[in-house]
């Protein structure tokens, strides 16, 4: 019974936490978005011929991002019967959305206005023995074109 409900209280405490702290960071990562809005991340491999460009630069943006008790309790229930994780989309989306804003922030710190050939690598750390994911990390980086007038 005792194990109940300390279980109980983890998945509460990791659930009320968890959300403060998700919906935190969204409001940061909508305010920075707008910020950076005027700075371009493009796919593209090579820039179009009509972009002068005085110099390019290696840009990235990192982050990790550790996974609260309740969403992995989620998780480890989802995995008994298939189906999506939702509970691990939105951290995915976050550490995305995150690591792309500081890569455009490096980018507008050397006076680039657009990167070209993004490219974003996933990896998760701090596995556990049963290989519950701990954290996750994203990089996101590309080349950022530093403009002649500048």
């Amino acid at each position: 019974m005792a194990d109940l409900i300390v279980l109980a209280v983890f998945l509460a405490v990791g659930y009320v936490f968890g959300r403060i702290a998700e919906k935190r960071h969204y409001k940061s990562i909508i305010k920075r978005e707008k910020q950076y809005r005027h700075i371009a991340a493009i796919s593209s491999r090579i820039p179009p011929p009509s972009q002068p460009a005085d110099a390019s630069m290696l840009v990235t943006g990192s982050v990790v991002i550790s996974v609260d008790y309740f969403k992995r309790f989620l998780a480890s229930l989802r995995t008994l019967i298939g189906g999506r994780i939702i509970s691990y989309e939105s951290l995915l989306d976050r550490a995305r959305r995150e690591a792309i804003l500081r890569m455009k922030q490096q980018a507008e710190s050397y006076g680039a206005d657009k990167v070209f050939n993004i490219k974003l690598e996933t990896a998760s750390i701090s596995k556990s023995a049963k290989g519950a994911i701990g954290s996750i990390e994203v990089l996101a980086y590309g080349t950022a074109l530093i403009p002649v007038d500048r």
